[in-house]
């Protein structure tokens, strides 16, 4: 009984942990590639922002693993506004060191990377925005994109508080 109360109490404050570690996190989320993510594919996020005064970062996760077979990450990410505008950016990420090991957070073969999006960006209006993430990779010395980009397991996107 002692024991079980012990264990009790044990998850109860490591889950405060993690909750309370995490502060700065507005929005937060994931959606699965099935081990290869189409050129055509869109990875849609959608959240309602109502905060136009604070400062925020925003981040495009990436999960990928050594089925991977580039150096860098090319992105294409939009933000449908609540008036209807919509701010288009094309990203490059490098994803590998120079000795071809994979970038970004994990113990195993899956490493998770961060990428940042917009850094102390203030939100223009209240409501609901879209962002869509697309990847654009090419092949060095090839007009069309990559068909087919192996290795993404899943994409993510994060807003988070800057103070």
């Amino acid at each position: 009984m002692i024991q079980n109360n012990k264990f009790l109490i044990f998850g109860f404050v490591l889950s405060l942990l993690f909750l309370s570690c995490d502060k700065q996190r507005v929005f937060d989320e994931y959606q699965a590639i099935d081990g290869s993510w189409h050129k055509k594919q869109k990875v849609a996020f959608t959240f309602e922002q109502n905060d136009t005064i604070q400062d925020y970062n925003m981040f495009v996760n990436i999960r990928n693993n050594n089925d991977y077979p580039y150096n860098n990450l090319f992105l294409i990410v939009s933000m449908l506004q609540p008036d209807g505008v919509t701010k288009v950016d094309t990203l490059e990420y490098q994803m590998a060191h120079p000795d071809g090991s994979l970038m970004g957070e994990g113990f195993s073969d899956v490493k998770e990377s961060k990428l940042w999006y917009k850094e102390n960006v203030k939100f223009p209006k209240a409501g609901k925005y879209t962002v869509t993430v697309q990847q654009a990779v090419r092949e060095s010395g090839k007009v069309p994109g990559v068909e087919q980009l192996q290795g993404i397991s899943e994409v993510g996107f994060r807003i988070e508080k800057t103070n």
